[in-house]
Parts: C-alpha cells; structure tokens; sequence
C-alpha cells in the first residue's frame, strides 16, 4: 500500500471510527482501524460486533494494499500532524510508515484478512433527512433504561404512523416520545429497537450530515448510507412496552411557564435535592405560582417559586429533578407546560403548541 490521502479527512474518519474499536480479549484485531486502498479511495472500517462503520476518502493511490492498525495510535498520530495539508500512507503486511510535515512514524499493524467485515445492507430502503432523524433519536434517547436487565428498555422504539415516524423510550419510571413529519413513513419504515449505546454513536455520527441518507432495515441489522459513509447497529429482538394506554388523557390541573424559568429553579434546587435526586412540585392556584423545594439532611433546603398561568386544581408530587431537567433540551418551544391527572399522580410535560413531543414523569414516594 502507497497512498497521499488529506490529512483533515482522515483525522475526522480515522476519530470517528475509533470509538467503534474495542478492547476484546477474545478478538485483539478489534481494537484496530482496517485501511483499504483501492480503485482510487482509501477505506476505513471499525467495529465492535455489536456495530460498524466504513469511511470513504478520496485519495492518490500509488499502490494498492491493506493494513489493520491500532485505531488509538494512529489516529492519535494524525490528529497531531497539525501542520500538514496531506498524509502519506505506505505499509506492508504488518508495518504502516506514516508521514507528513517532516514527521515520521512506523505502527506496527496485523493483516488485514483477520478483520472482521461488516454486513452490507440490502432489501428495501428508504432516503431520510438526517437531521430529521438526529432530532427524534436526540429527544428521546435520554429516557431509556442503561442497564441490560431488559433489553427492550436499553432501546430506543422506532415506527412509522400514518405520515409521522415515531420515537420513544422509557426506562419504566420516564416515557419519552417524539414525532417526526414523513409522508413516506408508513411505505417503508418497519418496526424497530435501537440499542440505546449504539443510538448515541449514531447521534455523533449524524450532526455533521447534511445529504439526504438512506436507510434499511432487515435481518436483524439497521443500516444507514450516505456520501462516503455506512454505518451498521445490531437491533434488539423484543417488544416494546405499549406506552399508549398509560398516558393520561384527563387533567385536573394545568400550568404553563417559561421554559428558561423552569430551567433556572431545577438548577438552584438542585443544590438541596437529597441522594435520590427528590424534590417536590406543588401548583399553587391562589398565588399563580409553581413551587419547586428540596430537602438535605446534609446540605439544608431550599425553595424557588416561578409564575404560571393555572387551571384546574392546586397540587403536588414528589420527582426526580433531574428527569425534568433531562427532557427541557427537547422541548423547541418557549413555553413548557405541566399536566397533572391528580396529586401524586404522573406528570406529563410538552411544549406550549407543539404536539410532537410529550414527556410523562412518574411521581416519587417519600
């Protein structure tokens, strides 16, 4: 292998790649970065088996070849080339020289024919904005359960209804649910379980696509492909819990505030929240106040008071600051609005006018 390659390009593929490498007792080779050059490109792939990735640059190929390489050292090797506009790759079955504004490395590497591949997509697709699929997986992701007790709940849910694509996740104590326009969603877009670690690598993956992507779905894989780009996750094989039914459909107190307001008050109390992250909210009808207090055996207490357009009844629920705190970012209007069924009942969360995005909370026992 011989090849000049823009130093700028690799460092970002060679980075982004590297966080799908993985230190594996069983399979070494995982914990490197597969270099292909051929036809006029070179190639980076990692995986961890559980996904992938492939990159494809352009690049001047003199010689055409394969290498795998510690994905840490290289990358961290290119990253400091900083000076240089390109790189020269040049390796045989198990060195890699790497050079560039007068530096100079040699990375012991592993043939190539021990990397895993990664499996190509096939069957049915279909084209998607990708910041339109960054935006549902960014609103939801947070409220699913990290553990793998149940994996169903280690997932964020995708499925298409009617015109809207719908994403969701709960870890039994929070539901999140976002819905996306997308007239082609109940053509082409199957039911789905992502793997909550996996969606976060595909949220990293997706903030700086701007081209449309297509997508697949099928034998158990969920594929994305862009300019230059693939990327692959296992799906979870399972059931989503049917969160429908649980939603209220009735209230008995309402209250809409500043979002930035709501953000500043869960901030200070914060402060006095006790070891389970408890706090109490309490809608005060008479003084048009919503109360948000908290409680420390340690640190003291401390109360802040925030105005509110009321209705319904005055009450109050004991939560989990920061699951509130959590679900604000996805909320794209000014104006928040808090739903109660009944004193210590679950809280449900949205946007002022936007229907697209609901957020229940279920309530804490002191």
């Amino acid at each position: 292998m011989k090849i000049e390659v823009i130093r700028e390009k690799l460092q970002t593929a060679v980075q982004k790649a590297q966080r799908l490498s993985s230190k594996h007792l069983s399979l070494p080779i995982l914990s490197n970065v597969l270099l292909v050059a051929k036809h006029g490109s070179l190639l980076v792939r990692a995986t961890n088996l559980d996904m992938g990735c492939e990159y494809l640059l352009p690049a001047k190929v003199e010689r055409e070849g394969a290498l795998a390489v510690p994905a840490g050292v290289f990358s961290a090797f290119v990253s400091n080339l900083s000076g240089a506009h390109s790189v020269i790759l040049e390796g045989d079955t198990d060195k890699l020289i790497v050079s560039g504004e007068g530096a100079r490395a040699v990375i012991n590497g592993a043939k190539s024919d021990d990397f895993p591949t990664i499996p190509k997509p096939e069957g049915s697709f279909f084209a998607l904005d990708p910041q339109s699929l960054l935006k549902g997986l960014r609103s939801v992701y947070y409220a699913g359960a990290l553990g793998n007790l149940k994996p169903e709940l280690s997932s964020v849910y995708l499925c298409a209804d009617g015109e809207e694509l719908v994403f969701a996740a709960t870890d039994s104590f929070r539901l999140a649910e976002k819905r996306i326009q997308f007239k082609k969603a109940s053509v082409a877009f199957p039911p789905m379980l992502l793997p909550i670690k996996n969606v976060v690598e595909i949220i990293r993956l997706l903030e700086e696509e701007k081209n449309e992507v297509r997508t697949f779905a099928g034998n158990g894989q969920f594929s994305i492909e862009g300019n230059g780009l693939l990327f692959t996750s296992r799906l979870i094989e399972g059931v989503f819990p049917d969160y429908k039914q649980i939603i209220p459909k009735e209230f008995a107190a309402e209250a809409i505030a500043l979002r930035e307001d709501v953000l500043s008050a869960l901030k200070l109390i914060s402060l006095f929240s006790d070891r389970f992250n408890q706090m109490t909210v309490r809608m005060d009808q008479k003084k048009k106040l919503i109360e948000i207090s908290a409680r420390s055996g340690e640190f003291g207490e401390g109360k802040s008071s925030i105005h509110a357009a009321l209705t319904g009844e005055s009450a109050q629920s004991n939560f989990n600051y920061r699951y509130i705190t959590d679900c604000l970012p996805s909320i794209s209007s000014d104006s928040v609005v808090f739903r109660w069924t009944g004193e210590g009942r679950p809280l449900l969360l949205g946007g002022v006018g936007d229907k697209s995005f609901r957020y229940l909370v279920m309530p804490m026992n002191r």
